[in-house]
C-alpha cells in the first residue's frame, strides 16, 4: 500500500440504513391489533378459498357478522406440484427435485456484445470488457418470446432480460478493493457490472440454450448508459446537474433489483438501495438526499474518489460544489430511485425514468390484472425497514392497440394504509388533492408541485398517514383473479410493545406474505387484506388458517414472488448474515405454492451463500429460467466459500439457471 492511499472498508450486505422515524404505526401493530379483536378469516378453509376470489370479498369483510359464503374456484390440478420436495441443504450447488436438470447459463463475464471479450477467471478483465460482458449479481429477469410484437408465444427463443444489483468487492478484482482514491479503470468495471443484460438466446436441437452470438439485440445497459428522464419530474429545477442543465437526462441505472414488464414488451428494472453510492458532504443535506440515506461522507464504492479523475466518477459527489445546480452534481442522487423502462427490441432506444410511478428503494414493480378501457395500474413496494406500499393508477386509459410508456408518465401515485379490521385505504400523493395538502400542511411540510411530492415521495408517504411495513419486497398478482400478493421479508426492529399472543413476532427475523384484493376494480381506493403465509421453522402456524410449516416448506425471509401462468405462486428467500450460513434453513431457497389450498412445497436449493432471486419462464411453461445472485459472498480474495458454477477452485460468479423436466413436461408437475 503506498502512502498516498488509505485502507477502506465496504459494506457488502446491500441493505439501506433505516431512515424512517416517522410515528405512523407499523403493520406489525396493525395485524396484532386486528387478530385480538378477531380470528383472521374465521379459521375456515371456506373463507381462506372466498378471498382468494377477487369477484368475492366477503371472507376479508371488515364485519365480524356472519360466514362468508364460500366461492370454490378453479385450483391447480392434480398435474401440479407433483413433484417431491426437495430437502433444506447447504450443498454448493443447485438442487432440484427428482425428475428434473438445472444448468447454469450466462454467468457473470460471459462474453455479450462487441468485440465479445473472454471472461478471465483471475478477474483481470478490464472496464472495456465488462461493457461488453454479462453484468455482476443476477437479480430481477423477464423472458420476451422473440414474437412478443406478433403474439408472443415462442418458447424456443427470445430475448432473456435480466438485473445487475450490486457487484462483491472481494470477487471482481484480483485482490479486491482495499485502498482509495480509487483507480479509474476499477469503478469503470464496477459500474459496468451494474445494470442490466439483453441476451438473445435460442434453444438447440438437444433441448440446451445458447446466447446468438453477433445478434443486434445483444445490450449491456449500466450505470453510465445515457437515459431520460420522462414525466413530472422532467425538467424540475431539482434534477439540474452540470451534465444535464435542463433537467432532461441522467446517467446509468444502479442497484436493480426486482423488475417488471409491460402489457407492450417492454422491461421495467427497479432501483432500490441506490442512495449508498452517493455522498454529500455539506453541513446541512437536503430532505431528498436525508430521507434516503444518503452518506456525509463517502460513496459506497468511493467512486467520487477515482483517479484520474473524470467527471463520470465526479458525479457520485453530491456536495455543493458550484455557484448552482448546473454547475455540479448536488442533484444527482434525485436522478435515482426510479423505475426504468427499457425497450429490449429496439437497442438503439434511451431508457426512460418514469417518474410519476415515485423516487424510493423500488424492490420490484407489477402491474394489477388489465382491463381494456381501464386505467392501468402498477404496485410497488420500498425495501426498507418500516417503509410503504405503492400504487400508480394511469390517468389515461387502456387499449392494447395504443398502449405504451406514456401511460406511465401521467397518473395518481397512491400509498396503502392497512386498517385493524382488515380492510385497507390507498391514500393519494397528489398535489391537486386537498386532504393530502392539509395533512402536509398539517405535519409542517410543503410541497411546491407534484415533482416535489414525486421526489420526495417517502415523505409525503409520511404525512398521508401511511402503514409501516416490514420491508416490502416483491409482489405478485395472480393472472385470473387479480388478487395482489407482496412479500415482507423480515423487521429485526419489531419490538415486544408491538406484538401481542394472536401474532407474537417480534424481532421479525423471518417474514411474512401478505395479500389483498382491490374492492372494485384494480383502480379502487380501498382494499381488503389477510396474511397468507408466516415464515419461520418446522411448526410454525400463520394464525386462522390450517397451514403450518414443515420440514418440506419451512422458510426465512421470503422475498421474489412470481405467479406462473398456471396460479402457481413461486417463492424465493433472501437469507444475510448468520441466517444464511447457520441454523435449520440452509442455504436459500424457492418453494412453489397453491394460493387456494396452501400447499407449499421446496422446489429449489441454490448454492453457498447465495439469494435465490429473478423468476421468468417460456410460454409452455416447460422451460423455467432463476437466478442465483452472490454465491460465496462471504468470500474474500484467494478464499472463497463457494466455487458455483464452474467448480474446483474457481471464483464464485452468478448465474442464470435454465431448469427443465426430464420427460419434457410442464415445471411444477
Amino acid at each position: 500500500m503506498s502512502d498516498s492511499k488509505t485502507a477502506i472498508s465496504i459494506d457488502n450486505s446491500g441493505i439501506d440504513p433505516q431512515t424512517n422515524f416517522s410515528l405512523n404505526p407499523t403493520f406489525a401493530a396493525v395485524v396484532d391489533a386486528r387478530m385480538a379483536r378477531r380470528k383472521f378469516l374465521k379459521g375456515s378453509v371456506g373463507a381462506a378459498v372466498a378471498a382468494f376470489i377477487g369477484g368475492n370479498l366477503a371472507a376479508c369483510s371488515s364485519s365480524d357478522d356472519g360466514e362468508p359464503t364460500p366461492v370454490v374456484p378453479p385450483v391447480a390440478g392434480p398435474e401440479l406440484l407433483g413433484f417431491t420436495a426437495v430437502a433444506a441443504s447447504r450443498t454448493d450447488g443447485i438442487v432440484v427435485p427428482q425428475g428434473y436438470t438445472a444448468r447454469a447459463f450466462l454467468p457473470w463475464g460471459t462474453p455479450l456484445t462487441g468485440s465479445y471479450p473472454a471472461y478471465l477467471a483471475d478477474a483481470t478483465n478490464s472496464g472495456a470488457d465488462q461493457e461488453q460482458q454479462v453484468g455482476m449479481h443476477h437479480d430481477g429477469m423477464h423472458f420476451f418470446p422473440i414474437d412478443t410484437r406478433s403474439g408472443g408465444d415462442s418458447s424456443t427463443e427470445g430475448l432473456l432480460v435480466f438485473n445487475h444489483e450490486y457487484i462483491d468487492n472481494n470477487l471482481i478484482h484480483p485482490n479486491g478493493i482495499d485502498t482509495v482514491p480509487r483507480i479509474a479503470d476499477e469503478a469503470r468495471k464496477e459500474i459496468a457490472a451494474h445494470g442490466v443484460s439483453v441476451a438473445h438466446i435460442q434453444q438447440q436441437a438437444d433441448g440446451s440454450w445458447a446466447l446468438v452470438n453477433n445478434s443486434p439485440f445483444n445490450r449491456r445497459i449500466t450505470g453510465a448508459t445515457p437515459m431520460e428522464l420522462a414525466g413530472p419530474v422532467r425538467g424540475s429545477s431539482k434534477v439540474v446537474t452540470k451534465y444535464s442543465p435542463d433537467g432532461s437526462r441522467t446517467r446509468g441505472t444502479l442497484n436493480n433489483c426486482g423488475n417488471g414488464y409491460t402489457p407492450w414488451g417492454t422491461y421495467l428494472t427497479c432501483e432500490e438501495n441506490w442512495a449508498g453510492y452517493f455522498a454529500n458532504t455539506d453541513a446541512t443535506k437536503p430532505r431528498e438526499h436525508s430521507r434516503y440515506g444518503v452518506s456525509g461522507s463517502n460513496g459506497r464504492y468511493f467512486w467520487e474518489t477515482a483517479t484520474p479523475t473524470a467527471d463520470i466518477y465526479q458525479r457520485f459527489n453530491a456536495s455543493t460544489l458550484a455557484a448552482d445546480a448546473s454547475g455540479d452534481y448536488r442533484n444527482e442522487p434525485n436522478t435515482f430511485g426510479w423505475i426504468v423502462e427499457i425497450d429490449p427490441f429496439n437497442p438503439d432506444s434511451v431508457p426512460q425514468k418514469r417518474t410519476a410511478l415515485g423516487r424510493f428503494g423500488h424492490e420490484g414493480v407489477i402491474f394489477g390484472k388489465l382491463e381494456e378501457g381501464k386505467p392501468v395500474v402498477v404496485y410497488s413496494g420500498d425495501d426498507s425497514t418500516f417503509e410503504y406500499i405503492y400504487k400508480f393508477v394511469s390517468s389515461a386509459p387502456y387499449y392494447k392497440n395504443t398502449a405504451g410508456g406514456h401511460l406511465l408518465n401521467d397518473g395518481t401515485l397512491y400509498v396503502a394504509r392497512f386498517n385493524e379490521d382488515g380492510s385497507g385505504d390507498w391514500l393519494p400523493l397528489d398535489i391537486n388533492n386537498a386532504d393530502f395538502m392539509a395533512k402536509a400542511a398539517a405535519a409542517g411540510v410543503s410541497f411546491a408541485d407534484q415533482a416535489d411530492i414525486l421526489l420526495n415521495t417517502r415523505l409525503a408517504a409520511d404525512v398521508a398517514g401511511a402503514t409501516k411495513m416490514d420491508r416490502p419486497e416483491w409482489g405478485a398478482v395472480h393472472p385470473e383473479t387479480g388478487e395482489v400478493y407482496f412479500t415482507l421479508t423480515n423487521n429485526t426492529r419489531r419490538t415486544d410493545a408491538q406484538i401481542d399472543a394472536p401474532n407474537p413476532r417480534a424481532n421479525n427475523a423471518t417474514g411474512h406474505i401478505i395479500r389483498w384484493n382491490e374492492r372494485e376494480a384494480q383502480s379502487a381506493l380501498a382494499f381488503d387484506w389477510d396474511i397468507f403465509l408466516l415464515a419461520g421453522d418446522v411448526g410454525t402456524e400463520t394464525p386462522g388458517t390450517e397451514l403450518t410449516l414443515t420440514a418440506d416448506n419451512h422458510l426465512a425471509s421470503p422475498d421474489g414472488l412470481w405467479f406462473d401462468k398456471n396460479g402457481l405462486l413461486w417463492i424465493q428467500t433472501d437469507m444475510s448474515g448468520s441466517q444464511q450460513g447457520e441454523g435449520p434453513y440452509g442455504n436459500n431457497q424457492m418453494l412453489v405454492a397453491d394460493p387456494v389450498t396452501r400447499q407449499i412445497k421446496r422446489f429449489l436449493v441454490g448454492p453457498t451463500d447465495c439469494e435465490v432471486t429473478g423468476i421468468s419462464a417460456t410460454p409452455d411453461m416447460k422451460t423455467l429460467f432463476v437466478n442465483i445472485q452472490h454465491p460465496g459472498d462471504r468470500s474474500e480474495p484467494g478464499n472463497f466459500t463457494s466455487n458455483w458454477p464452474d467448480g474446483g477452485n474457481s471464483r464464485p460468479r452468478s448465474a442464470t439457471v435454465i431448469v427443465t423436466k426430464d420427460d419434457g413436461g410442464v415445471i411444477g408437475s
